[in-house]
């Protein structure tokens, strides 16, 4: 595959390999030091919890649209069983359940073992460190504390619509008109979410029609490779959204080319499936665009992307 001009220029401009050591795994999440978290505590004002994950359910946002990230499919396999060894209706009794779904269904975060190219994923590490055993290198366990400063950059709502257009590149001057309606100032450490009002679909509609999108097709608002840079230069530490690709799609240029900038060339941890309509509506009422944010991943050992249950702190 020849990449673009403007992908080399741009893998150039934003790699941070090394930037934290020959052996680090985390990447920008390394923004996130002690002084970032006591700072990040200050945006709790009032104690007002919003969680920002879907539910995990079969009738989910993958509904079979991305091959092997299946819903997930939960099944009992001990239903109010005695542990009595003589079956004493007075005993202990459990109910156990277990379920298999693509780690990568709901609402999730990206590891920097997810994507690579050119044989190569964050800092330089061999591709071939994933094997079908996993991430031997930059696997999502590595990610055991994630929380910051969290910012809602609503491009929707600047721009005055419900839903971006589908597909619509989410340019830096649309994250600086996010950043200038809520009056918030981007941080180096915070974690930035962008809502384009995907997610209203899968309320509205279901799974399958959050999928499509409205034109049906699968296009998709989200960011471009324009706004990589900005995400650089303001020091993100990790960026989620609520859309199914994240960015773009079809893609502007090179096959998912903001994949590649984010988490090989910067090591920036990258979120899919947030539902952020109620921090869309709450920080609309109050007009605060910041908060806790906590949003660590299920340390799956080897595993390149994980479920997360984020939840904004006001």
């Amino acid at each position: 595959m020849a990449f673009t001009e403007e992908f080399i220029a741009l893998s150039s401009r934003v790699r941070n390999w090394g930037r934290w050591g020959g052996d680090d795994q985390l990447g920008t999440l390394n923004l996130i030091t002690p002084e970032v978290v006591v700072a990040a505590a200050s945006s709790i004002r009032c104690g007002r919890t919003i969680p920002l994950a879907i539910p995990l359910e079969e009738d989910g946002v993958q509904a079979g649209f991305v091959p092997g990230r299946d819903n997930p499919v939960r099944t009992m396999h001990a239903i109010n069983e005695s542990m009595d060894p003589d079956g004493d209706s007075d005993s202990f009794h459990t109910s156990d359940d277990h379920v298999a779904m693509g780690l990568q269904a709901g609402t999730h975060w990206d590891g920097l073992g997810h994507v690579s190219y050119s044989g190569q994923i964050y800092n330089g590490y061999d591709a071939d460190t994933i094997t079908s055993d996993g991430a031997s290198k930059c696997g999502i366990h590595h990610l055991r504390s994630v929380c910051s400063r969290g910012v809602l950059l609503d491009v929707a709502r600047a721009k005055g619509v419900e839903l971006l257009d589908c597909p619509y590149s989410i340019t830096a001057e649309d994250l600086d008109e996010a950043v200038a309606m809520g009056n918030v100032e981007v941080r180096s450490g915070d974690i930035v979410l962008v809502r384009t009002g995907r997610m209203s679909i899968y309320h509205r509609d279901g799974g399958l029609a959050y999928c499509l999108g409205p034109s049906g097709d699968g296009s998709n608002a989200g960011l471009s490779m324009s706004s990589v840079p900005w995400l650089h230069e303001h020091n993100v530490a990790a960026v989620a959204n609520d859309t199914l690709a994240f960015e773009v799609y079809p893609s502007e240029t090179d096959m998912l080319a903001v994949h590649l900038l984010h988490l090989v060339d910067m090591g920036l941890t990258q979120g899919q499936n947030w539902d952020l309509e109620a921090l869309s509506a709450d920080c609309a009422a109050d007009g605060i665009y910041e908060f806790f944010l906590t949003a660590t991943p299920e340390p799956f050992v080897g595993g390149v992307g994980s479920p997360v249950a984020p939840i904004a702190i006001k």
